[in-house]
């Protein structure tokens, strides 16, 4: 009996140790947009569409961006910081061409449709956020900013749109989730 009582006490203890341990660093989350004309600002009308899912993983966001039906050239694809409804300065790019570049020149080639892949790290980050409080190599900042739900993807082109001949602000949006949004 005594050894018994012994047993489920330690059971209980290891129990609690596990429940009051302080969790372990938030990795492996997912976040996902759907990229669509009218989340753009202003809304466009376009046919295009797109999807871009993600999983942050410590100092590391891996990303599968795809899109079709860009009624205009790519030129190119990047996150922004932003809430919905409101412009912001680029963070990273997703996919450059030879018309828009990354300053950091890390980001993959842009298809004119079909799907990119890549990694982001600190060193992808440009110094344009910083009016918004992030600057480059602040990852631990840009990630802080999807997961508050304050940042977008948008995929720019050229030749069709506006009077100027393109969607200057971006053809496609969406904002991003992340699976552990509060």
């Amino acid at each position: 009996m005594k050894q018994l009582m012994i047993t489920a006490l330690m059971a209980v203890l290891v129990l609690l140790a596990l429940l009051s341990a302080p969790p372990l660093a938030v990795a492996d989350d997912e976040i996902k947009a759907r990229l669509r004309g009218v989340e753009e600002v202003p809304a466009v009308s376009t046919v295009a569409s797109g999807r871009f899912r993600g999983e942050i993983n410590n100092d590391s966001i891996a990303y599968e961006l795809s899109y079709s039906g860009l009624e205009g050239a790519v030129r190119q694809a990047h996150i922004h910081v932003g809430q919905r409804g409101v412009n912001g300065a680029i963070v990273v790019f997703l996919c450059q061409t030879e018309f828009n570049r990354d300053p950091t020149n890390l980001a993959p080639f842009c298809p004119q449709s079909g799907t990119v892949t890549g990694t982001l790290r600190a060193a992808n980050m440009t110094g344009l956020a910083v009016p918004q409080g992030i600057a480059p190599g602040q990852f631990a900042e840009f990630v802080k900013a999807i997961r508050a739900g304050v940042a977008y993807v948008n995929v720019h082109s050229a030749g069709a749109g506006d009077v100027a001949g393109n969607f200057t602000g971006g053809e496609i949006r969406g904002q991003i989730k992340a699976d552990d949004d509060d």
